[in-house]
């Protein structure tokens, strides 16, 4: 499994997903668009970052990517399924959905915009997390949590 990270803007959500992504055993994290990683633009560690992470930055390998689209496409050419985490008129309930490849790259995107239609167009399956209360939705950190380890664990 690999996970694409959207134009997600809170350096806690991007470590925090670190961290359960090392729990999981996810394989690599793309770091798309405005996507924080663990070090900042001139090279050094961000502090908030390594304070989330506890250090699992360094057992998962991360690549910065400027488009989405284009990190897409790349994996879909080498095998793998591309699942979108998102609300949608076409989505299918994350706990109903069985993958028949191993190959996954987990899609997340913005905490306010979430996943542009484009993204959504190119997604073999958009998966969604059920609200039942009053939110619309969860923690962006918190749904990847929920649908990595359903998945890695079916």
């Amino acid at each position: 499994m690999v996970v694409l990270l959207h134009n997600i803007r809170s350096v806690q959500n991007v470590a925090s997903i670190f961290r359960t992504a090392d729990g999981v055993g996810v394989e690599r994290i793309y770091l798309c668009g405005i996507t924080p990683g663990p070090l900042d633009r001139l090279g050094h560690s961000r502090t908030q970052f390594i304070k989330v992470s506890l250090g699992s930055e360094k057992n998962i390998p991360y690549e910065k990517k400027g488009s989405t689209l284009k990190a897409i496409d790349v994996l879909r050419k080498e095998g793998y399924q591309i699942l979108s985490i998102e609300q949608a008129k076409n989505s299918t309930p994350y706990y109903k959905f069985k993958s028949k490849k191993e190959k996954m790259a987990l899609v997340l995107g913005s905490e306010v915009a979430g996943l542009s239609d484009a993204i959504l167009k190119k997604s073999d399956k958009i998966l969604e997390i059920p609200m039942e209360g009053r939110k619309e939705s969860l923690n962006v950190a918190v749904a990847f949590g929920i649908v990595a380890y359903a998945l890695k664990y079916k």
